[in-house]
Formats: structure tokens, C-alpha cells, sequence
């Protein structure tokens, strides 16, 4: 064998084996952003889950009902007894 023959086989098979190399790396790359990938996914489900629960819980403490019971437990506020009502009567554009 001649040799730039030999160079040549040598060049080759370097590269080959690089190339082997970067196979091996790119499938490594691959799985650890697949790991990655499936705990955002994960982290994804928990938001939407808390941001369900946070509307339901925003929904709940707006509603009438709870605000008149935190008033009342809160503020002490409570109906005022009929002989406590005043009506004031306004004049409207006459």
C-alpha cells in the first residue's frame, strides 16, 4: 500500500470516528432536552391546575354571600333595624 494510500485511510477513518462521536452526542443531547422537555410539560400541568384553583377561589370570594360573612364577621357590620333606615329622596333634573 502506498503512502498517501495509508493517509488517506488514516484521514477516514478519523473522521468516521468522529462522526461516530458526534452521533453519540447529538443522541445524548436529544434525551437530556427530552428530560427537560417533559419537566416543563410537568411544571405546565401544575400552573394550569393553581390557575384553575385561583379562579374558582377568586369566583368564591366575590360572591355575595362571602362578602356579607366577612363583613359581618370582619367589620361587625350588620342589617340595619328597620327604625335605622333613612330614606333620602333626591330632586332629579327639575
Amino acid at each position: 500500500m502506498k503512502r498517501s494510500q495509508l493517509w488517506m485511510l488514516l484521514v477516514l477513518a478519523v473522521v468516521v470516528l468522529g462522526s461516530a462521536i458526534a452521533v453519540v452526542h447529538a443522541k445524548y443531547r436529544s434525551r437530556v432536552l427530552f428530560g427537560e422537555l417533559k419537566a416543563l410539560d410537568a411544571q405546565v400541568d401544575e400552573v394550569a391546575i393553581e390557575w384553575e384553583r385561583l379562579l374558582i377561589e377568586h369566583g368564591t370570594w366575590g360572591t355575595p354571600a362571602h362578602i356579607e360573612a366577612s363583613a359581618r364577621k370582619k367589620l361587625k357590620m350588620r342589617m340595619p333595624r328597620a327604625d335605622e333606615v333613612i330614606i333620602i329622596k333626591g330632586h332629579h333634573g327639575s
